[in-house]
């Protein structure tokens, strides 16, 4: 290995990982003295693209929040004083923590992979420069990323539109004492930098696959293919070159010796969550968490411990919307009250019911349906019990008793096996579902999300969040098909997808597939990725229209792809730490600032 000593020395005195031999007599933890870097640069090396590893665990928190509660798989409970709730509701502001955190630790892990991209770019050493791609990768990763948060849809104007600054290293020493910075490159270009330092990684790393932990070629190619169709256009007005190359990086990983032997069967599919990465055969890249990375009730604030309570651990205070619910029912009802024999769609193992029981141990049967709120500025679930002969329903008094009742009558659209019923209420007629009772917080009833929950088979909110799976390249590729005028390609690859989830009679004909070819790869990309941190841009990138009309306390307001809401705000204290005659330009703050073209 070439020696390198005194650049990793300048990396480490910039980010304070270096003490002298006369500063303490005992060191922290993953700290050297400059004697043993020096008589360790392998394994200072190997410390340091750790370090970088390191930095994505807690960006991934923000990562998940920003992307996934800006969508419509989810709704919480009420409101919320943590700065989470503005990405719920769309409150833009750049003062939030949480959104400050997502930029500094994405711009922390550049710094790091771009230091040790620095310190050993001239090595000559193949297991080193295989290393160097896994920087090369996290780098690309975390400028796709942070651009596709705070900049426009590639669709609209990316040459025009800001991205995200390109800064690649901490500064140098004789830098620090008359710095300057970039302003913002533009979304086309921070693209072309993301794609570049991808690429790269590709061709860099020649170490076999070895697990889902650590980047790989594989890794590179499937963040590729998702870069690519980011950059496709609109179903509508598609750019079939970035189409194809979206396809053409898919094609790789489907095709490649790791992942030739396809999707995993339903069955494992639905032991998923509780698997560790590791060992799960479609996992490409993930984050790994590990439980100490969790010490003493920091369980409560992983991702997981929002949507439920497990082992005692989480706030259980968002649940799996109505939205969601009713598109995992749409091909047939799951029913949660026969165990796994009511599963009919996969996915729906990744919610869990809570229901209620009363002081025997017995559950009650109710008709569940929604309405609109007295205030009429949302809507309401209403639970209601019912007859043991499914004719009537009610409500109850102060004494629990029968008070109001309500006749009902099968739904006629759905089969009588799944219990869907019609009920005239208040003046309008709605339609339910006979289940148990659940439990209410706040008046919503609790379906608790586990998809990042119960990792390698804890009972916990242990969770390491997914980057890329094999499950997501079936769907890039569908898209990508679709955008490229080839329907029946499209379709076996969304079909793929359905019938492990569902079964073989879930799978499209050619003229049902042909008539919504969009709409049902944009549908079975949300009923596949939910929870995954993809939905809201998903719904963007294509020119989408996000509709949350369902009980929640969100705004019930449309969200177009051009609202001005669409990218976050730079974190106010990132533009403030830039120093007198640097500029970090801020989004525009109304729509009249939005560029589509």
């Amino acid at each position: 290995m070439k020696n390198i000593t005194s650049t990793i020395l300048l990396s480490l005195s910039i980010t304070g990982g270096v003490f002298t031999s006369c500063d303490i007599d005992r060191f922290p933890n993953n700290y050297m003295s400059t004697d043993q870097v020096a008589d360790n640069q392998e394994v200072l090396f190997d410390n340091m693209l750790n370090g970088m590893y390191a930095q994505l665990k807690t960006w991934s928190d923000p990562m998940h929040r920003l992307g996934e509660y800006a969508g419509d798989n989810m709704m919480i409970r009420g409101a919320s004083t943590d700065a989470f709730y503005e990405f719920i509701t769309y409150s833009r502001t750049p003062d939030n923590y949480r959104l400050q955190s997502f930029w500094d630790y994405g711009y922390k892990a550049i710094a790091q992979a771009s230091n040790i991209i620095d310190m050993a770019k001239d090595t000559d050493d193949p297991e080193i420069k295989s290393k160097l791609g896994e920087c090369f990768y996290v780098r690309g990763m975390m400028y796709f990323y942070l651009c596709r948060a705070f900049g426009r849809p590639y669709y609209q104007a990316p040459d025009k539109n800001l991205g995200v600054p390109i800064v690649n290293g901490t500064p140098s020493e004789e830098e620090i004492s008359n710095l300057s910075l970039p302003d913002r490159s533009t979304v086309k270009e921070t693209y072309q930098q993301a794609i570049n330092d991808l690429r790269t990684a590709e061709k860099m790393i020649t170490t076999p696959f070895k697990n889902a932990n650590t980047a790989s070629k594989e890794a590179a190619q499937a963040m590729l293919s998702r870069v690519y169709l980011y950059m496709s256009g609109t179903y509508q007005n598609p750019i079939k070159e970035y189409a194809d190359s979206a396809r053409y990086y898919a094609d790789l990983i489907i095709n490649s010796p790791q992942f030739s032997s396809g999707l995993v069967s339903r069955e494992d599919y639905m032991k998923s969550a509780r698997t560790a990465p590791e060992n799960y055969p479609e996992a490409i890249f993930v984050i790994k968490r590990l439980a100490a990375d969790f010490p003493g009730d920091d369980y409560y604030y992983g991702i997981g411990g929002m949507y439920s309570n497990i082992g005692g651990m989480g706030w259980g205070e968002m649940y799996a919307s109505a939205k969601y619910i009713d598109l995992l029912n749409e091909t047939k009802r799951n029913d949660w009250r026969k165990g796994d024999d009511g599963i009919v769609d996969a996915r729906a193992k990744f919610i869990e019911p809570q229901y209620s029981v009363d002081d025997n141990g017995n559950y009650t049967e109710v008709l569940r349906f929604i309405t609109p709120n007295a205030a009429g500025t949302g809507y309401t679930y209403v639970q209601l019990r019912v007859d043991k002969d499914k004719m009537e329903c009610w409500t109850v008094d102060e004494n629990n008793k029968p008070k109001d009742k309500y006749p009902i009558s099968l739904y006629t659209g759905r089969a009588p096996e799944e219990e869907y019923y019609t009920i005239n209420y208040n003046g309008a007629t709605y339609t339910g579902v006979i289940d148990y009772e659940m439990s209410l917080n706040n008046g919503y009833p609790m379906f608790y999300i586990t998809k990042c929950s119960r990792e390698d088979n804890l009972e916990s909110q242990l969770h390491s969040p997914i980057i890329s799976r094999l499950d997501e390249m079936y769907l890039n590729r569908a898209e990508a098909y679709v955008k490229l005028g080839n329907l029946e390609n499209a379709r076996r690859d969304v079909n793929e997808i359905r019938t492990r989830a569902i079964n073989d009679k879930a799978a499209y004909d050619a003229s049902t597939f042909s008539a919504n070819a969009a709409e049902l790869v944009d549908k079975e990309r949300q009923l596949e990725l939910a929870y995954q941190a993809e939905r809201s841009y998903d719904v963007f990138r294509n020119g989408g229209t996000l509709e949350r009309k369902y009980p929640g306390p969100h705004p019930i307001d449309n969200v177009l792809a051009t609202d001005y809401r669409v990218t976050y705000y730079i974190p106010q204290t990132a533009i403030n730490s830039y120093p007198s005659g640097s500029t970090l330009t801020q989004n525009p703050t109304s729509d009249e600032g939005v560029i589509l073209q």
